[in-house]
């Protein structure tokens, strides 16, 4: 009897997520669960049928392989794979990569050679956006997280409350097997046990045999005064749950801040832009703005400020991450041109315009000057 196709055996498309196949083998899993269904022989093979789908469409290499060759990739072990050198193969190149890069695979494959049931879960992300003022000062933020916890009937064996795993016929509790190919000896992971080392006879019904499940984690992060965009904060042992008791990931912060209406960051300076009046800017004044301390900072205006000029406040930027230095405030105005004039205000600018000389507006006196020289010096080469 051929073997049905592991997408239609759990019910899903070619193109469904991870989170999909967890979701709809936990259903059928309980479904149908031996317990569940005492004496039922079809629902026994059915629980089978779904976990061996399961373990081929869970793990990334084999679905990529069944997906490409279907159950030819495998070879007649299934989901463990059997004797076949295609199986052998694949494992011995697995293992050759494992060899050189198993620790920048997040330590998945650990504690094998004895022990190698307990696997170390993954790590995790979570994007955190804070105010320019909570960066300022440092801030305490409580995260909700979805993550994968240890379960509390089985506490993380995966197995049955009154069993436990035990260890793994094929390779003794190992993990790993040799086979002889010709003049090589080739060691590769346990076909039985996957490379665990145990396995389960009667796995927990609240976690299907996982040893972990997913739960809604809130957690209190201290995020430090000073903080910089694209900071990343690591928690350790805040990510997934290991699985049957093994170590949790960790779990990474990643900060970003959100932007501010009026402040714009650099490392820390802070700038910003202020309009003052015509008038204040001829004959001088004075302005406040509001600082990230709190207490506001009192600008002088000298007479006869253009605009485009800058003046610094020290101390009054952003807190350095981890020091007591603070940076400085850069203030840039702009002076704003008068708009809806009555008609005595157009009467006075007038006047002012009509007494005005080339030593109240230096600037475009000489440019228009410089103008007429250049425009002048134009024609008469032509003429010449």
């Amino acid at each position: 009897m051929s073997k049905r196709d592991y997408y239609e055996v759990l019910g899903v498309t070619r193109a469904a997520t991870e989170v999909e196949l967890k979701s709809t083998f936990r259903k059928l899993a309980m479904k149908y669960h031996p317990d569940k269904n005492p004496g039922d022989a079809s629902a026994e093979v059915q629980f089978k049928e779904i976990n061996e789908a399961y373990q081929v469409l869970s793990d990334g290499q084999k679905r990529a392989a069944y997906d490409k060759f279907g159950h030819a990739a495998f070879q007649g072990g299934g989901a463990g794979g059997g004797p076949g050198f295609g199986n052998e193969f694949g494992d011995f190149m697995s293992d050759i990569f494992d060899t050189f890069f198993g620790d920048a695979r997040g330590g998945a494959r650990q504690g094998r050679g004895g022990g190698g049931a307990r696997e170390r879960g993954a790590d995790m992300r979570y994007n955190l956006e804070v105010t320019l003022e909570e960066a300022y000062r440092g801030h305490t933020a409580n995260v909700t997280i979805p993550t994968s916890v240890s379960c509390e009937v089985c506490s993380g064996t995966g197995a049955k409350t009154g069993s436990k795993p035990r260890a793994c016929p094929t390779c003794g509790g190992a993990g790993r097997v040799r086979a002889a190919q010709g003049f090589f000896s080739i060691e590769r992971t346990c076909p039985n046990c996957h490379g665990r080392g145990e396995v389960i006879d009667d796995p927990c019904p609240n976690c299907q045999g996982a040893g972990r499940l997913t739960r809604e984690r809130t957690l209190s992060v201290n995020i430090p005064a000073g903080v910089e965009d694209g900071t990343r904060i690591r928690i350790t042992g805040e990510g997934e749950a290991g699985l049957r008791g093994g170590p949790s990931g960790d779990l990474y912060i990643f900060v970003g801040l959100k932007p501010h209406p009026f402040f714009q960051r650099d490392g820390a300076d802070l700038f910003c832009q202020v309009p003052i009046s015509l008038i204040s800017a001829a004959l001088g004044g004075e302005f406040t703005v509001p600082a990230l301390d709190g207490a506001d900072a009192r600008v002088k205006v000298p007479e006869g400020t253009q605009t485009g000029r800058q003046f610094r406040l020290r101390g009054k930027g952003m807190t350095v991450l981890r020091s007591r230095d603070l940076g400085d405030l850069h203030i840039q105005v702009v002076v704003e041109t008068p708009q809806n004039l009555t008609r005595r205000q157009r009467e006075l600018l007038a006047e002012f315009e009509r007494e005005s000389s080339g030593a109240t507006q230096p600037e475009s006196s000489g440019f228009f000057s410089r103008v007429r020289d250049f425009f002048d010096g134009i024609g008469g080469s032509s003429r010449a």
